[in-house]
Parts: structure tokens; C-alpha cells; sequence
């Protein structure tokens, strides 16, 4: 008997093994860098001040994530993903949002992907999959005026929808705001947008327009368009981004939504509403080569400008930055890296300084 019930055992088992099949893959980065950044005291009395610093993510925000992905069988998937960013200097949270992804989802061969839960927008995912800064960081972590533009890159209560054919993808997501109290959610008000890429051989190209609103129904809208071109060792990306605010979107109630000047154009002087800013462009271009197996240099450079509901809010930035990356080996790379960000008209950073320099030396792990 005790036999019989050892056999019925393991058939069950296995029969369950080739019906589901789940993996479990545990990935991160661990990224840290010195820093000295010009032009960084606190206040206008001080802004002459310089800053060295260690930071914990200078190319790459350091994460710790989990992907699940479980075979059910006919062409259908379960996936789940968690991912926390924390900072490498001090090991403590990146954000007040512990899991800065958390989403579940199902994927057909046939009827594509659905996915329902915190998750990056339809803006991060067209810049960083289809024309990203640098060919193997899609953007510098704390030099990035391009994901400012992308209204938070993450978004909470999202169902996003993805389907491919081809060379053709097509995304499209739905937030709600969920005004029951939760002010971090409200924040970041209701969202809905839809995305068309298009990639083949060395080309991709995608648009993404993304609506969202304010608790107060207001809203923000962002579009994006770009492409890049590979050729061998050589890579080439162009891209504009819009936000335009509806006349009462508040940039102060809403600071989630909107970046610094290291995430988006700029803060302002002489204008005292936060309803100061009306459209703001951004357009970017850059070009990577891969020198050696080992080393590959880039650069990117951003053009901004700002409309404001009043003269006070116009103005416009030049930035820049250059990387030189080092593979160690297939996971380590050591980098150093050069940036520079200047405004003119209306438009400072934050302690009234014009200009800001800053010079990063850092370490990357990935596993």
C-alpha cells in the first residue's frame, strides 16, 4: 500500500511539473559612485558652494527585484514582479515607496500581455527600450533631464496592455486616482495614454501620448517621440518630449508628477503661482561608440524650453554629459562620467545658481 501511494505520489508531481512550470529569477544592480557637483550650496546666499559626495546610484539606481514567470500551459504565462530601489551609500530606501514596482500579470502567445499593478509608464518605456541616452545605460541615473519629462516614470493602480506583431508593438495603460485618502495616490491623479513602436534591423522608432490628472481633475499632457539606429559599434538616438498643463495644474501640489532640474528643465524666479509653467519641450540627441570590447564612450546633449502662463515662467536650458564606460567583465564595470547644465531667460536651479558642473568616478555590479 505504502508502495502504491509513493507511485501515485511522484506521477502527481510530475504531472503537475509539466503542466506549470514556474521560475523564480532574482536580479539587481548594485551601483556607486564619488561625486563632486559645482554651484550646489542650499540657498542663493551659498549656491557658490561645491558638493563632494558619495552617491548610491551614479549611472544606475541600485535594485534588488524578483521576476516570476509560471507556464500554465496552451501559450499562457503568469508573471509577477517586485522591485526595490535602495541607495548604496546608506542601505536605506530610494523613495518612501518601498517597491518601487509591484505588478502581476498574464501573457498569450496570442491576445499579448496584461499586467495590473505599480509599474512603469508608457513615457519610461519608449525612452529607455526604443531610444535610450546611452546604448547600455538607458540614461544616467543622477543626470537625467529625460525622464523628468515622463511625469514620475512609474504610476500606481496601472492595468497596462501590450501586444506585439512583428516589428510592431502597441501599449496602452489606465490609472486610477482613487480619491479615497490616500494622498500619495492622488498625487499622482488618473492616467491613461497608448504608445506605437516599431523596430527593425538597426532601427526603432516609437510615440507615446499620456494623459494624467490632478486630484482636481486638471491635467497634464505628455508626449513623447524618437528613434535610434545601431550600426556595429556605433549608436545614434534623437527625441523630443512634451507636457503641456491644463491652465490650474498646480506643479506645487503636484511635485510627483513633475522633476528637478536634474529630471526635468528647471525651477523659476519672479513668478509666485506654482501654476507658473504652460508647456515645456525637451530635445535630446546623442551617439555611442564601442571603442573595445571593453570600452565604449557616449555623449548626449538636451535643448529645453519652458512657456509659462506669464512672462516670469519662459525661459530655456542647454545640458550635456558624457560617459566613458570600462567593462571589468560580463557584470562589473567601472565608469567616469562629465555633465553640465546651464539656464537662461527666467529658468534657475533651485538655490537661483545659472549653471551647475558636476564630475561622477563609479563602480557597477549587475546580477
Amino acid at each position: 500500500m505504502k508502495k502504491l501511494c509513493l507511485a501515485v505520489s511522484i506521477l502527481a508531481a510530475s504531472t503537475s511539473a509539466a503542466w506549470a512550470q514556474s521560475s523564480v529569477t532574482i536580479y539587481g544592480i548594485l551601483d556607486g559612485a564619488v561625486r563632486y557637483t559645482t554651484n550646489s550650496g542650499p540657498t542663493a546666499a551659498t549656491k557658490a558652494a561645491s558638493l563632494s559626495q558619495m552617491v548610491g546610484g551614479g549611472m544606475s539606481q541600485s535594485r534588488l527585484g524578483v521576476n516570476v514567470v509560471e507556464d500554465l500551459g496552451d501559450g499562457l504565462k503568469a508573471l509577477a514582479s517586485m522591485e526595490h530601489r535602495l541607495l548604496l551609500d546608506t542601505g536605506t530606501s530610494a523613495g518612501a515607496d518601498f517597491w518601487r514596482q509591484a505588478w502581476v500579470g498574464l501573457q498569450s502567445n496570442n491576445f499579448g500581455r496584461i499586467t495590473l499593478g505599480r509599474q512603469y509608464n508608457l513615457l519610461f518605456d519608449a525612452a529607455t527600450s526604443t531610444y535610450a541616452s546611452f546604448k547600455y545605460s538607458p540614461y544616467i541615473e543622477v543626470f537625467k533631464p529625460e525622464i523628468g519629462m515622463a511625469i514620475t516614470a512609474r504610476q500606481s493602480n496601472m492595468v497596462k496592455y501590450l501586444v506585439e506583431s512583428g516589428g510592431l508593438r502597441f501599449e496602452a495603460q489606465v490609472s486610477a486616482g482613487e480619491n479615497g485618502g490616500d494622498a500619495a495616490t492622488i498625487g499622482q491623479g488618473k492616467s491613461m495614454g497608448g504608445m506605437a513602436r516599431y523596430a527593425v534591423g538597426s532601427f526603432a522608432g516609437a510615440y507615446v501620448w499620456l494623459q494624467s490628472e490632478d486630484k482636481s481633475g486638471k491635467k497634464v499632457t505628455a508626449q513623447t517621440l524618437g528613434a535610434s539606429w545601431t550600426d556595429g559599434p556605433l549608436y545614434v538616438n534623437v527625441a523630443w518630449a512634451q507636457n503641456k498643463f491644463e491652465t490650474g495644474f498646480d506643479p506645487a501640489v503636484n511635485a510627483g508628477l513633475l522633476g528637478t532640474v536634474y529630471t526635468a528643465i528647471g525651477t523659476r524666479t519672479a513668478v509666485a503661482t506654482g501654476a507658473a509653467a504652460k508647456v515645456r519641450d525637451l530635445y535630446s540627441a546623442g551617439v555611442t561608440y564601442q571603442l573595445t570590447p571593453q570600452l565604449n564612450v557616449g555623449a548626449q546633449v538636451w535643448k529645453g524650453k519652458q512657456t509659462g502662463l506669464a512672462s516670469g515662467a519662459d525661459g530655456v536650458i542647454d545640458a550635456m554629459a558624457f560617459v566613458a564606460d570600462y567593462a571589468l567583465s560580463k557584470r562589473t564595470d567601472a565608469y567616469v562620467e562629465f555633465d553640465n547644465f546651464r539656464a537662461k531667460g527666467n529658468l534657475t536651479l533651485a538655490n537661483t545658481a545659472l549653471t551647475r558642473t558636476g564630475y561622477m568616478v563609479g563602480l557597477r555590479h549587475r546580477f
